[in-house]
């Protein structure tokens, strides 16, 4: 059993109650909370589920509801990194179910999904969104990563291990009259 101390340091009970203050209801500011506990303890246990209720003053049963309604919180341990490789209809049809298996194969992931140093965790996304530079995966959540190939793969991963940060791709436009 992890021996973690479930509070919020001074600083982040400003930035949760700035997100509060933001809304007529502070039930709004539940999902930016959540995030930050996501962010301070790498998952949401009951126990950070509780803290974001408390912090918020409002009902556990909200918190875990929205907490597990949405695949963006982990209600589980996972590794520090996630891809998620988009598979959807223009996905799938350029290539990311055969950029998941690359994905797989180059890590060496088990049947859930994780890599065999434990450091990436691996799982299909539905529409993320970026059709026009598919296949593409979104990286913890965060970033994108756009028109995948195996050696992009290959640099992500080895970038993750690493602890690296994957940088933001700037996409050009096909049509810059858009930008006018």
């Amino acid at each position: 059993m992890d021996n973690i101390e479930y509070t919020f340091t001074p600083a982040e009970i400003e930035q949760i109650q700035a997100h509060v203050a933001k809304y007529p209801d502070r039930r709004s500011a539940v999902m930016p909370a959540l995030w930050i506990a996501q962010e301070k303890f790498g998952w949401l246990s009951l126990d950070a589920i509780k803290l974001v209720a408390a912090t918020i003053d409002i009902p556990y049963a909200h918190v875990y509801g929205v907490a597990s309604f949405y695949t963006m919180y982990f209600k589980k341990k996972v590794p520090k990194h996630l891809i998620e490789i988009c598979t959807c209809f223009s996905c799938l049809e350029v290539g990311g179910p055969e950029m998941m298996k690359y994905l797989k194969e180059y890590i060496e992931a088990d049947e859930n999904g994780v890599s065999a140093d434990g450091k990436i965790w691996v799982r299909e996304a539905e529409c993320l969104g970026a059709c026009d530079t598919a296949p593409m995966c979104q990286i913890t959540n965060r970033r994108y990563l756009h028109n995948l190939t195996e050696e992009k793969i290959r640099d992500m991963v080895e970038k993750l291990r690493n602890d690296k940060e994957i940088p933001y791709e700037r996409i050009p436009l096909n049509d810059q009259s858009i930008l006018d």
